[in-house]
């Protein structure tokens, strides 16, 4: 069975984290589809019961605004009793965009790997991208 994982990445930060989720999938014996989010469709996505999203934080700690949030707004009505693993980098703040995030999918019933979601400060170090690995085979052990 194949894992989602959506994500949008201005810098390469965040895919580099995608991946590393996707990798921990495969390990994991799963398939994981790797996209971005220009090429993924709500309705689509949450017809699976387990994906991944990923996106830095913009701006005034944020979601992306252009693509990210359209897509999230779309599929939060659609997010109940799906289990979700959220994760994202970020250049300054304190990561207040993931604690929004986080508290947001789990007020529109989403159940998440990793409660306070994946943050890197700039690019991801070997311990946030093990991280992300080991979180992408719990996501696909509830497959």
């Amino acid at each position: 069975m194949s894992v989602s994982v959506v994500y949008w990445s201005g810098t390469g930060n965040t895919q580099a984290m995608a991946e590393a989720v996707a990798e921990g999938i495969r390990a994991a014996g799963h398939e994981a589809a790797l996209m971005e989010v220009s090429a993924a469709d709500p309705a689509l996505l949450a017809s699976g019961n387990v994906f991944a999203l990923g996106c830095p934080s913009m701006g005034a700690e944020q979601l992306e605004e252009t693509e990210m949030e359209p897509f999230i707004e779309a599929l939060e009505p659609l997010v109940s009793g799906k289990t979700i693993l959220l994760f994202g980098s970020y250049g300054w703040g304190d990561g207040e965009w993931m604690r929004d995030w986080t508290e947001r999918m789990k007020n529109a019933g989403a159940v998440l790997v990793r409660e306070e979601g994946i943050i890197a400060n700039e690019s991801p170090d070997n311990d946030v991208l093990e991280e992300c690995r080991s979180a992408g085979r719990e996501l696909a052990a509830k497959v």
